[in-house]
């Protein structure tokens, strides 16, 4: 049989819709894909390999996780952050359990429901100061277990970082698990921005984790570089239950997946992972450091990865946003969130931060 001719270079009749010159700090999301990432998708790409996970990029990514994780971690790459989070958690609760997290969680927060309505599970929220969850906090929720009135709490989920910008430490985590299991919990970390928070600790990706004591984990990869893709990595197998079909249930098993799985071999399989989180929280830290020194704004919360959070005249930020996009976070605050990403340089901070106080000097209105 013949074979059609071997793909050359290549043509394409798209054109570019966007100027690559602009910048934001609206999400690390907006951000482009690494350009190592890139060239590793291009080296999986030509002849064939057997689809929905049963080829050689996604077999070789189990080796990298547990250098990572430890020898019982087990990676399962799905689409999307959501996507992560819901399969995760259904995989460690029944029908009638229920999830304990912080309300500021992406899970209650971001997610459009999808836990409860997709998951079919409770969220029990508490409200925390800055984000993180502690044991007596978990406390609030973790009772009537008896009550068959009751969603029965059977799992804690915390982000690191978390949606607020904090870092957990790994003591911090510790205890969290440490009191979970004595409770008969098992323990999710939403890790969206893992690799932010690794960089911020200065520790490796299972001081947090498996060495924590965390069960089940998130782990994410766009927000750090990648096209698509996020990974379910399962460091307690005895407590997770049918991950495989969950993930085809869930809509997140990828049929060319190779192409998902050698994006987090180029992420870690060296240390692209790190470079990338470094860079993002250092300009962070230089964005902090511009406009503290800007009268009228205030950096409200800890920069401890890649996220400032601001109090300014709403006027200056409608004003501002026409030149760089960012979001309110607290709508009835006025509070803003600017994100830095792998890609943001210096002059994009110093850029910002000099528009900033440009807008900052001119007479308010309202």
């Amino acid at each position: 049989m013949a074979h059609p001719a071997p793909l050359t270079a290549p043509s394409t009749d798209a054109v570019r819709h966007h100027d690559p010159e602009v910048r934001g700090f609206a999400s690390d999301n907006y951000a482009g894909v690494h350009p190592e990432v890139l060239a590793a998708i291009a080296l999986a790409n030509g002849g064939h390999q057997v689809s929905y996970g049963d080829d050689e990029y996604t077999a070789h990514l189990q080796e990298i996780f547990r250098r990572h994780f430890g020898p019982r971690a087990e990676a399962y790459p799905v689409f999307n952050g959501t996507g992560a989070n819901v399969t995760a958690l259904q995989s460690v609760t029944e029908r009638w359990g229920a999830v304990i997290c912080a309300a500021s969680a992406h899970i209650n927060t971001d997610e459009c429901g999808a836990p409860e309505r997709v998951g079919g599970l409770k969220l029990l929220t508490v409200t925390t100061p800055d984000g993180k969850l502690t044991p007596e906090l978990i406390d609030l929720e973790a009772r009537g277990f008896d009550d068959e009135h009751r969603a029965q709490p059977q799992v804690v989920s915390i982000t690191q970082t978390t949606e607020l910008g904090t870092c957990y430490t790994p003591a911090e985590i510790r205890a969290i698990c440490d009191h979970a299991h004595e409770r008969g919990l098992t323990v999710h970390l939403d890790g969206s921005r893992i690799a932010n928070a690794a960089a911020t600790l200065g520790v490796p990706l299972a001081a947090f984790t498996t060495d924590a004591g965390v069960d089940i984990l998130s782990f994410g990869g766009t927000k750090n570089g990648l096209l698509l893709g996020e990974c379910v990595v399962v460091l307690s197998p005895e407590r997770v239950r049918a991950m495989k079909h969950l993930r085809k249930l869930s809509m997140q098993l990828a049929s060319k997946m190779r192409f998902v799985s050698v994006q987090f071999e180029a992420l870690l399989a060296g240390d692209l992972w790190l470079r990338s989180a470094r860079h993002a929280n250092a300009m962070a830290q230089r964005l902090e450091a511009a406009v503290r020194g800007i009268a009228g704004v205030t950096v409200v919360r800890p920069v401890q990865a890649n996220a400032v959070f601001a109090l300014l005249p709403r006027e200056v930020s409608e004003r501002l946003q026409k030149r760089y996009r960012f979001y309110f976070w607290d709508e009835s605050t006025a509070e803003v969130r600017w994100m830095c990403a792998f890609d943001t340089t210096e002059d994009d901070v110093d850029s910002f931060a000099a528009a900033l106080a440009e807008e900052m000097a001119h007479p308010i209105t309202s």
